[in-house]
Formats: structure tokens, C-alpha cells, sequence
């Protein structure tokens, strides 16, 4: 988890990677691993905690923008799809490879999720989407 963290990291800082661009590629592999893990819980006739299920509360100031506010043409238009590839394949690899157990990639993507829906929450133009993601200091 830790190599899965440090990588990840250290590719968004170096890349000044925008926050949008962290949350599509984030929202994916949430996706995955959570559908992958109901999958296996329902066949087993378990239910999965709410922690892992469901978005982890973020604090906010001011109530978030609506995303029908921003122009979801132009936004798409600016991604740097070369840039979220890399960070797509970088988690799959490291998912792949290191056979990390699908609840911890799920808690560590979701703490991930709160730095990004905080930022984005924070966001009051669409030109603020594509700030660099901004970690805290020994994230």
C-alpha cells in the first residue's frame, strides 16, 4: 500500500496533475474495486461497511458547486488524457502486480477521494478544477 501511495504521489506532484484529472481517474478505480468487492460479498452473503461503500464525509465551508454550472464541453476539452493514462496504468500495475487485498487499494483510494472532493468542493470556476491537486505535507 505504502509503494501504491509514495508512486502515486509522486507522480501528481511531478506532473502538477489537476484535481479534476485525479478525480476521473480516482472515481474509476473506486468503481472497480468497490463493484468487485460487492460482487464477492453478495456471493458470500456478506454486506461491505458503510467506509468502504460510501464516500467519507468532507467538511465545507460554502455549499458546493453544481457541475451543471461549469461548461462540461470546454472541461472535457482541456483534459490531458496522455496524463490520466499514465496514472491509470500506474495504479493497475501496481494493483496487478503487487496483488495488494482490493479493501486496502479501497480505503487508500478513498482517502485520496477526500483530499479531491475537497478541493473540488472549493472550486467557484471551472478554471479552478485544473489547479494542481494539492497534498498536505507527509500525505
Amino acid at each position: 500500500m505504502l509503494f501504491m501511495q509514495e508512486n502515486m504521489v509522486s507522480f501528481v506532484n511531478q506532473f502538477n496533475m489537476p484535481v479534476i484529472e485525479v478525480a476521473l481517474v480516482l472515481s474509476k478505480y473506486i468503481r472497480i474495486l468497490l463493484e468487485s468487492l460487492q460482487n464477492t460479498a453478495r456471493s458470500n452473503g456478506e454486506a461491505l461497511p458503510s467506509r468502504l461503500t460510501e464516500p467519507w464525509h468532507i467538511d465545507t465551508q460554502k455549499e458546493p458547486p453544481r457541475i451543471d454550472s461549469f461548461p462540461l464541453e470546454t472541461l472535457l476539452g482541456n483534459l490531458d488524457e496522455d496524463r490520466m493514462d499514465i496514472l491509470d496504468t500506474l495504479i493497475r500495475t501496481i494493483l496487478n502486480e503487487s496483488q495488494l487485498p482490493f479493501i486496502s487499494a479501497l480505503t487508500l483510494l478513498r482517502e485520496w477521494e477526500v483530499l479531491v472532493r475537497t478541493q473540488l468542493a472549493a472550486a467557484s470556476g471551472p478554471g479552478q478544477l485544473f489547479s494542481p491537486i494539492e497534498l498536505p505535507e507527509g500525505f
